[in-house]
């Protein structure tokens, strides 16, 4: 948070920030609830549909911010489209990149002016560590971010920074097990009775398939699905052994949430619903354990959600 809200700390009074439909909850507060009392506006758009994002582009629009894959539903935009779409009208590309990690997407090869992270998630990937990344590729604008950063004290500390480096050496290694089992687990749950949809890139029937084999090294190691109905979400997740309830993601351990009362409880409920994040959405964090361990896990949780 620290790393987004130095880089909304860019623009000025009168600027609008166009943002993903399905945004991380922390990056809609922060706009919602802090920078709009400092005149900075905000638009919720489509950027799946990079065509459609042209017509948003009015002279207020300094910047868009997008996440591919999106926070929860994984929804992929072509950020080199919308890189040239942006520079058209002089405002910046902003590409939150948590969930892929510079091992399998790098944004600003790809036209992007600034890339986020937040550290805390692959990049340390231990779960030990809070931290953000802000990456840019323009040395006048690393300046004013410098100063920003100087100017707010959102530093890192020493031990943090140790823990950071650390966690990046593994990156690598870490990325290919987290991809390799959540491709499995993907395919497998989409052969369950009890699952309405699986959300996951890296299957050819994902609407953003062809653009994430494109743009990326690999799909990643989140997936999303939804219950069918019958299935008390809040049983699933309390019969889990294995797998653990909890908001964060890209540890080594295979993390669960229910993004409607963690992770975007922040958006409004008719936002929410609108964008299909209903209460029987899961969001999985595939860790690095034996793949069959975690499958046996969900397959027994949906056993015990289901009766």
């Amino acid at each position: 948070m620290a790393a987004i809200a130095a880089v909304f700390t860019l623009f000025s009074s009168g600027d609008k920030i166009l943002i993903a439909r399905s945004v991380y909850g922390g990056t809609f507060r922060i706009l919602d609830k802090v920078f709009s009392n400092f005149g900075i506006e905000y638009q919720f758009v489509d950027t799946g549909n990079a065509d459609d994002v042209d017509k948003y582009f009015t002279p207020d629009v300094k910047a868009i911010l997008v996440e591919t894959p999106t926070n929860p539903l994984l929804e992929i935009t072509d950020i080199v489209k919308t890189s040239k779409i942006a520079k058209k009208y002089k405002a910046l590309t902003i590409v939150d990149n948590t969930f892929m990690s510079p091992y399998l997407q790098r944004p600003l090869t790809l036209g992007a002016d600034i890339v986020l992270h937040s550290a805390t998630k692959y990049l340390g990937g231990h779960s030990d560590v809070v931290a953000g990344v802000v990456a840019v590729n323009d040395e006048d604008l690393a300046q004013k971010l410098y100063f920003i950063q100087n100017a707010t004290g959102g530093i890192l500390q020493p031990n943090e920074s140790f823990l950071l480096i650390r966690g990046i050496k593994t990156l690598a290694v870490r990325m290919q097990r987290h991809q390799q089992n959540a491709e499995q687990i993907a395919v497998w749950l989409q052969r369950q009775s009890w699952i309405k949809t699986v959300y996951y890139p890296g299957l050819p029937e994902h609407p953003g398939y062809a653009i994430q084999k494109k743009q990326a090294g690999g799909a990643g190691g989140m997936l999303s699905f939804e219950l069918n109905d019958g299935y008390e979400y809040e049983k699933f997740v309390n019969s889990l052994k294995l797998v653990t309830l909890a908001e964060s993601l890209g540890g080594v351990e295979s993390l669960i949430c229910q993004p409607a009362s963690m992770t975007h409880v922040s958006i409004p409920a008719e936002i929410r619903r609108k964008i299909g994040i209903t209460d029987n959405l899961l969001r999985l964090s595939v860790g690095i354990e034996d793949v069959e361990d975690i499958i046996s896990d969900l397959d027994q949780a949906a056993e015990e959600a289901g009766n």
